[in-house]
């Protein structure tokens, strides 16, 4: 009985922990495989904070950046000098699939979020991974390493940062 209060404890202890949450910064490898079984990965880095800033800037194989703030998106490509800005409800609001999470498996967790459902991967308190399927039937698996928690993030991160001369496409 002993073992069942103390699991209940841990257990309770880390959805604080998640639910808490103020900002994430990792790496990340962003594996997506089609219907077809074709998989491309790409690798970057995330910083998210709280409510729904993020912004994911991307390596490798392409670079390019990703910034989302309320309910804007832009996406600067540098590799074609072209900057797409969008108006969104997004489908990944990190904070929130974070919070709706439910355990259920050791260390595994699934949140419903918008019509999609979202595998969570815990690693003590870190968020190892996230994967679900897009609104394509794509499988999107992103794994993060070398992430930290709750640290103060400036803000000016978040703002969209491009050459005058880029092309700007509002959508």
């Amino acid at each position: 009985m002993k073992l069942f209060y103390v699991t209940l404890f841990l257990t309770m202890e880390l959805f604080a922990s998640l639910d808490s949450m103020t900002s994430f910064d990792a790496d990340f490898v962003q594996s997506i495989t089609d219907e077809e079984n074709k998989t491309i990965h790409y690798n970057g880095h995330i910083v998210a904070s709280k409510p729904q800033n993020a912004r994911w800037s991307y390596f490798k194989p392409i670079k390019k950046e990703v910034y989302i703030n309320d309910f804007e998106a832009t996406i600067v490509e540098p590799e074609i000098e072209q900057v797409i800005v969008r108006q969104i409800e997004s489908n990944f609001d990190f904070f929130k699939i974070i919070g709706k999470a439910k355990k259920n498996a050791q260390n595994s967790y699934t949140a419903n979020y918008k019509e999609t459902q979202f595998t969570i991967k815990i690693n003590g308190e870190l968020i190892e991974s996230i994967s679900y399927k897009d609104e394509f039937e794509n499988k999107i698996v992103i794994v993060f390493k070398n992430q930290k928690q709750n640290q103060t993030i400036d803000k000016a991160l978040f703002t969209p940062v491009y050459p005058l001369s880029f092309d700007i496409i509002r959508d």
